[in-house]
């Protein structure tokens, strides 16, 4: 009976082009696809030109990535492989995530405050930067995410509501009616007749990368840590905000285009110190 293990033998390009090609036609999101190529190019890295894999190597990969990213890192970039191999027909080689304990409490040194944000947008007007005012306006108004702000086109943001369809799934993104005005306003001083408001130089809608420099450039003028300035935290700042105000959370799940409660929770999470301030309020410790 043969019992050497089995071993594949691939060429690296064109598995990558092939994948990228699959997952267009599965509709991914291109912000999926972007992240998944990233991904595969870094266990590319790690086998180090050395196209022979098996389930040993797959093991030893996931153990390579442990002591350089986070957690949740490793466990986005396992997700990718696990994709890859699915693609390449072996799933059998796929491997688990590391457990992750639920996070309970939402970390008091990255939640931003709506002063915090008040002063980002002020430190971008201070300097010029109309456009990144009011990205991270946007972004805080509806609870929108950065790879969502291409669709916030003239003839959109004129109806006040955008619809992306995404993998079978649609959202709706409602625009209050001060943010409207105010966006349509930029766009025709820019002279932004139609199309995509949010751009660069070159004419290409935003992205989180180019978003995220802008903004981490405000840091010293906005006198706002650092660690709290990410685009993604506007997300949550939105999230917040309604939650504290309607206590609706399945609403809240519907606004931000969550299939899942859960995930929902964690936008909605308080800092530990909240939950102990509360906690003392209910006056079981009597001297």
């Amino acid at each position: 009976m043969d019992n050497k293990p089995e071993i594949f033998t691939f060429n690296p390009e064109t598995a990558l082009s092939d994948f990228q090609a699959y997952l267009y036609e599965r509709e991914n999101a291109k912000a999926t696809i972007s992240k998944y190529m990233t991904d595969i190019r870094t266990f590319y890295k790690y086998l180090d030109r050395n196209y022979q894999i098996d389930k040993k190597c797959i093991v030893a990969y996931k153990e390579w990535l442990e002591p350089q990213y986070e957690v949740t890192s490793i466990n986005s970039m396992l997700v990718a492989l696990n994709q890859f191999l699915d693609f390449m027909g072996f799933g059998k080689w796929k491997v688990k995530r590391l457990k992750v304990q639920k996070q309970l409490f939402i970390p008091e040194a990255k939640e931003m405050t709506k002063e915090e944000y008040k002063r980002l947008i002020e430190a971008a007007k201070s300097q010029k930067k109309h456009q990144l005012a009011m990205s991270i306006k946007t972004l805080a108004a509806t609870g929108a995410r950065v790879s969502e702000l291409m669709f916030f086109t003239v003839e959109s943001v004129k109806k006040g509501t955008i619809t992306i369809s995404n993998k079978g799934k649609r959202r709706t993104i409602l625009i209050p009616q001060i943010l409207k005005k105010e966006l349509l306003y930029f766009a025709s001083k820019n002279g932004i007749v139609r199309g995509c408001i949010f751009v660069t130089k070159n004419g290409k809608p935003k992205d989180r990368s180019n978003l995220w420099r802008e903004m981490k450039a405000l840091c010293a003028v906005s006198k706002v840590p650092a660690q709290k300035i990410f685009p993604h935290n506007l997300r949550h700042l939105f999230a917040r905000s309604y939650y504290k105000l309607t206590s609706d959370i399945a609403g809240l799940a519907d606004l931000l285009g969550h299939s899942s409660l859960d995930v929902t929770r964690i936008y909605t999470a308080n800092t530990e110190e909240t939950y102990r301030n509360q906690i003392q309020k209910l006056g079981l410790t009597p001297e």
